[in-house]
């Protein structure tokens, strides 16, 4: 961990990438889920947020904002936390929009409701 964040206490990667980051991350999953938008924009969100988070840990607690290992494991992280809270809402839309169709398989995933056939006489 030392090597990965030089010069960075853990406190400080603890309360920007894993709170603001990661509820940052949480939110835009969920809207991005939310649109009925595709889980590849939630990459590209990640993406800003990791950004941002080596910003602020420039700005505010003189880490290095060019450490490339760094900003990986950020945009790993946030990437994991947003695609979760994506999937986690698109199983609740689904079964909530379409509650003929589909039921709940667990937090995050749905399962095809059987269909009666008709019979025939």
């Amino acid at each position: 961990m030392e090597r990965l964040y030089a010069g960075e206490s853990i406190a400080h990667v603890l309360l920007v990438t894993g709170v603001l980051g990661a509820g940052a991350a949480w939110l835009a999953g969920r809207a991005i889920a939310g649109a009925w938008r595709p889980a590849w924009q939630v990459v590209g969100t990640a993406f800003l947020l990791a950004a941002a988070a080596r910003f602020v840990h420039f700005a505010l607690l003189q880490g290095d904002i060019t450490s490339l290992s760094s900003f990986c494991v950020d945009l790993l992280f946030l990437v994991a936390v947003g695609l979760l809270a994506w999937r986690t809402t698109r199983a609740a839309q689904m079964v909530r929009q379409y509650p003929w169709l589909y039921g709940r398989a667990g937090p995050l995933c749905w399962r095809k409701l059987k269909q009666e056939t008709p019979r025939g006489n």
